[in-house]
């Protein structure tokens, strides 16, 4: 099994959106690199041999199944362990429809059956939708014997898949089960230029759609979609709802280039469209603009990638709140951030004014209509009463209306609750710790689970208006975009294209100190004195934890962490050190003591670089600071001497005075010849390729004192993990590099002439 890393801190189909139940900084300071292991044994992997894309992700909480759709099959796997043998159905194409696909242009990758859909019907059945080879088709699955659903005569029972199912592996797409019914945003022709949001399944006549019209759907990517059982709660007795969540291109803008917009789009689940007018249509189809924008900067987020639903109080439909994860059409560089909308906020926005796309400049707003019941409203009970049992008996002026301005004037605005620079998230999950904090009314606390396009799995902690960052965890050993997260009440289920990972939702074993425990902040995790462990606070009475503020400095007992041994280092002149210091966490800044006259040094996110001279000897001292509390972290006296008698670790990395000074005397005498040798334009090449040494570049952190360095192999599960540094040396010996290297245990090391300690 392949171990995924961790780092504390605060492309074959594109993913399967499957709909659910159910603000902070800009960083700029250079992070932690990843420094722990997550423990192999809480780590399980599942994957098939030849099947791949495991996009599709539905979990039965009950029996404990989780049900995964892949290229080709569906598998049933227990969730207590991934290892078991599963259940599978292979759900293949015809000879013919690959044929048939195949000889209308499409690739043979693609003539496949990808499994797109997979909804519980009910309490027997679960629906499951393919793209089979550009033909989409459904077909049931019985959950007693997990097998597909045939018909009398034997063959498999199964429908069209058009306008519930998208054509193409990568389109856009998704859909939710609303008591039974299957509501469905995707595209409904081969070419996909046709965008649809119906009512796909149900009883025939009730079967309705969106208008074909630019002002209704323009170009749509659709993300997430979520039923609300909004009459629950109602006292009006109002209507369930069903939303949608997609990036469009703006007609509502006249501009050089098409300008997307993120919306979010309401029908109501009573809805059976028009008599006259919208026959077969959404009456009650409205829509409205998500704005995500820091105030500050001004930066603005317009597409959506994907979108979570989640009761902040379970139980109470009002407290409904949808979380987004958005990037930038405008900006060059990776940028991804998150913004929470609140379900009344939504409401607000669609009960308010109606827009206008105004074509010419002098022509007046569109002024509020004066008609009832309000256009694109749902009916309630009271209008019930008044004669209006259903949509069909809607005046055709209201459907006119809204059929003409189903876009709102209010935006539904958001500052980020996070933001990330270098970061493409593209999937998104939440869930409630239980935890109270004094920012906070409610008794829970958001965790952010956040899936990039590179495999990893972030997790953030929401405190008030912002979102920090946690925990990093690389969970493949390629880039590949993670497709999927479902959440179960211990684990968290992560899929991509390559398999299916389950890990816990919390690991406080991992946090070895107090500081540690507490730094974190971690719902999750809280510091238990008796025990001398980090633990789960639920598990444990009295422990230390402050999840807001991080000050473990007040709450820990003094463990002599502030005050740092003097380390002596003695080199030669002229090696360039590495003297390491670590933050303490991700919001930690550090900042070193130097010598009086050292004339010029390099601070790295791992330590400090200096070049060995007679200036650059003398003390220096790392400290930290976090919540304007300072603690000393490592502290170094640099001196002239023999390196063997100051090298702590294991006598394979420690290198005798003689062998470097003949190697850096080799190194001289070569320089040398080959300055006298060449002519002037060698040399000013060679005094390039000098300088270009004595620019180090950034090298990865300690990644543990007992974790041996392992030969690099294409970023291994996405780090940058470097050879032993006497098998690169020696290497480079025997290839006629004489560069001198001096290794000190448990730091980095940048080339061969670089040493750290």
């Amino acid at each position: 099994m392949e171990p995924a890393w961790t780092r504390s801190n605060g492309s074959g189909p594109e993913p399967v959106q499957q709909s659910r139940p159910g603000a902070g900084p800009t960083e700029t300071a250079a992070e932690p690199e990843p420094n722990q292991y997550l423990d192999p044994r809480l780590v399980q992997r599942f994957s098939q041999s030849g099947i791949s894309n495991y996009s599709v992700l539905l979990l039965h909480p009950s029996s404990g199944a989780l049900y995964v759709g892949a290229k080709d099959a569906i598998f049933s796997l227990q969730t207590k362990t991934l290892t078991e043998e599963p259940r599978v159905i292979y759900w293949n194409v015809s000879n013919s429809n690959h044929e048939s696909c195949k000889n209308k242009g499409k690739r043979e990758m693609e003539c496949h059956n990808y499994i797109r859909l997979l909804q519980f019907l009910n309490e027997t059945h679960i629906y499951a939708c393919g793209t089979y080879a550009f033909d989409p088709q459904c077909a049931y699955i019985s959950l007693l014997d997990f097998t597909l659903e045939r018909l009398e005569n034997g063959e498999l029972r199964v429908e069209s898949g058009r306008g519930k199912c998208p054509f193409e592996p990568s389109h856009h797409y998704t859909a939710v089960m609303a008591d039974g019914v299957l509501y469905a945003a995707t595209v409904n022709n081969f070419l996909g230029t046709e965008s649809l949001i119906s009512r796909a399944t149900g009883k025939e006549g009730e079967r309705i759609r969106t208008q074909t019209s630019v002002s209704w759907l323009s170009e749509p990517e659709f993300v997430s979609s979520a039923f609300v059982p909004e009459s629950q709660d109602s006292s009006e007795g109002d209507d369930d709802k069903i939303y949608f969540f997609f990036t469009e291109i703006a007609r509502e803008f006249e501009f050089y280039t098409k300008v997307k917009v993120p919306r979010v789009a309401r029908v109501c689940k009573g809805d059976i469209g028009g008599l006259k007018t919208l026959q077969k249509r959404w009456t009650t189809f409205l829509k409205a603009q998500l704005v995500c924008e820091n105030p500050v900067t001004g930066a603005r987020y317009n597409i959506l990638r994907d979108v979570f639903t989640l009761q902040r109080e379970p139980g109470s439909r009002s407290s409904t709140r949808f979380y987004g994860l958005f990037t930038s059409q405008w900006e060059r560089d990776e940028v991804s951030a998150v913004c929470a909308y609140d379900l009344q906020e939504v409401s607000q926005a669609l009960a308010g004014s109606y827009k206008e796309v105004k074509r010419d400049c002098n022509k007046p707003a569109y002024p509020e209509p004066d008609l009832y019941p309000r256009p694109g409203a749902c009916l309630t009970s009271s209008l019930k009463v008044e004669g209006f049992p259903n949509s069909l008996s809607l005046p055709d002026k209201v459907l006119t209306f809204v059929r003409d301005h189903p876009l709102m004037e209010q935006p539904v605005k958001a500052r980020p609750l996070l933001e990330k620079k270098g970061t493409k998230y593209t999937k998104i999950a939440v869930s409630l710790a239980p935890l109270r904090l004094a920012s906070s009314e409610l008794d829970s606390t958001p965790i952010l689970y956040l899936g990039t396009d590179q495999g990893e799995l972030h997790r953030a902690v929401e405190v008030g208006e912002q979102a920090m960052l946690i925990e990093e965890t690389v969970l493949f050993p390629s880039d590949e975009p993670i497709q999927n997260i479902q959440l179960d009440k211990d684990s968290l289920y992560v899929g991509s294209s390559s398999a299916v990972v389950k890990l816990p939702l919390v690991n406080c074993s991992k946090h070895s100190s107090c500081q540690d425990c507490v730094l974190a902040r971690d719902p999750l995790c809280g510091w238990d004195p008796s025990q001398s462990a980090c633990v789960q606070p639920g598990k444990s009475q009295g422990v230390l934890q402050d999840v807001e503020h991080g000050e473990a400095f007040k709450l820990c007992p003094d463990t002599g962490k502030c005050d740092p041994q003097q380390t002596v280092v003695k080199a030669a002149l002229g090696i360039r050190m590495v003297l390491p210091c670590m933050p303490p966490s991700s919001w930690s800044r550090c900042v070193w003591k130097l010598p009086k006259d050292l004339p010029a040094a390099s601070q790295r996110a791992d330590g400090l670089e200096v070049i060995v001279s007679q200036s650059s000897l003398g003390e220096y001292s790392c400290s930290c600071m976090e919540n304007e509390i300072s603690c000393d972290t490592a502290s170094y006296t640099l001196e002239v001497g023999d390196p063997t008698m100051a090298a702590v670790g294991s006598g394979s990395r420690k290198y005798t005075m003689g062998i470097s000074f003949f190697c850096l005397l080799l190194g001289v005498l070569l320089g040398a010849l080959g300055f006298w040798s060449f002519n002037r334009f060698t040399g000013s090449k060679l005094r390039h390729t000098e300088q270009r040494y004595a620019e180090t570049p950034n090298s990865p952190s300690i990644l543990s004192e007992g974790m041996p360095l392992t030969e690099k192999k294409n970023r291994l599960n996405g780090l940058n993990i470097y050879a032993n540094v006497n098998e690169v040396c020696d290497e480079a010996k025997e290839n006629g590099n004489t560069l001198t290297t001096m290794k000190h245990t448990g730091a980095p090391l940048a080339s061969c002439e670089e040493s750290s300690i």
